[in-house]
């Protein structure tokens, strides 16, 4: 899921601390390293861009990757719209996690044979993945979920009380200045 890299449209939190241009010059290189990091024959990359129109014929990205518009919505409508538009298994990623590798994604997909949804947390109480198995979505996920704060990974995992759900990896995304690798 990715923005696409305008001054004061990405990164919000990381430009007070660093400043817009910056920010927004970090989020760019970061994603262009991110795809480059996680090319695999093992699965295929779909952007998800927003703002949708624009984002879907941006040059940021590279040209070869399909694109789909994340849409309208709180970051769980837009996470639930992607999630259910691909067959499963399928994996989102954020954008914004210097510390992803292929071999964080292949565990990811290996949880995803033996259980429904796996999680990537981050030590801010977010997740830096989420997957689901071919199984369907919950119709009440993401309901109530405090997002931007240390409650979301919990409050997700409170809306699938009834999925087996897997942990893997623990990732660093970057929000502010001090999370700067």
């Amino acid at each position: 899921m990715v923005k696409l890299p305008r001054p004061g449209r990405v990164k919000t939190r990381l430009a007070r601390d660093i400043g817009r241009v910056p920010a927004t010059w970090w989020f760019r290189h970061q994603v262009a390293r991110l795809l480059r990091r996680l090319r695999d024959p093992r699965w295929d990359i779909v952007l998800a861009v927003a703002p949708d129109a624009e984002g879907l014929r941006a040059r940021a990205w590279p040209a070869d990757l399909p694109r789909r518009a994340q849409g309208r919505g709180d970051l769980g409508a837009r996470m639930a719209r992607q999630l259910r538009a691909a067959p499963g298994p399928v994996c989102l990623v954020g954008a914004d996690i210097p510390g992803i590798t292929r071999a964080h994604v292949a565990r990811a997909f290996r949880a995803l044979r033996s259980n429904d949804m796996v999680f990537g947390p981050a030590p801010d109480g977010g997740y830096w993945l989420i997957g689901r198995s071919a199984r369907p979505l919950p119709p009440g996920l993401f309901a109530g979920v405090r997002w931007s704060t240390e409650h979301a990974l919990a409050d997700t995992l409170r809306t699938l009380p009834d999925r087996r759900v897997a942990l893997v990896d623990t990732l660093a995304d970057v929000d502010e200045g001090s999370d700067l690798p």
